[in-house]
């Protein structure tokens, strides 16, 4: 299962999570893995490019991490929106347990 952790600071989206592999399908033809790695890149690449935020993101097989560490603009969060909606979306159209979206609430210290 791939697991999407969405890291949130009250309405502040500090980065995110993306782990694992789907299973839906062997690799190379898994279209759930396709997806997610589609709409979560591709978050990542306009929030950098379209919104002009600041992004670090480290990629390893079957791993992405998106930070944020100036935080967001409108159009950064509403990239975001965009994403995890559309993954949400993954979510509920299969019956199987492929993809799991976690939004996360990180403590102020």
């Amino acid at each position: 299962m791939i697991t999407v952790k969405v890291l949130k600071r009250a309405d502040d989206y500090e980065g995110f999570l993306v782990s694992g592999h789907a299973g839906y399908a062997e690799s190379g033809n898994d279209i759930i893995c396709a997806a997610v790695s589609a709409l979560t890149v591709n978050a990542a690449n306009s929030i950098e490019i379209l919104a002009g935020d600041r992004v670090e993101d480290s990629v390893l097989d079957g791993f992405l991490s998106c930070r944020f560490p100036e935080g967001l603009s409108d159009k950064g969060k509403l990239l975001m929106q965009s994403m995890i909606l559309g993954l949400k979306q993954i979510e509920t159209d299969y019956q199987e347990p492929y993809v799991k979206v976690i939004i996360s609430e990180v403590q102020t210290c």
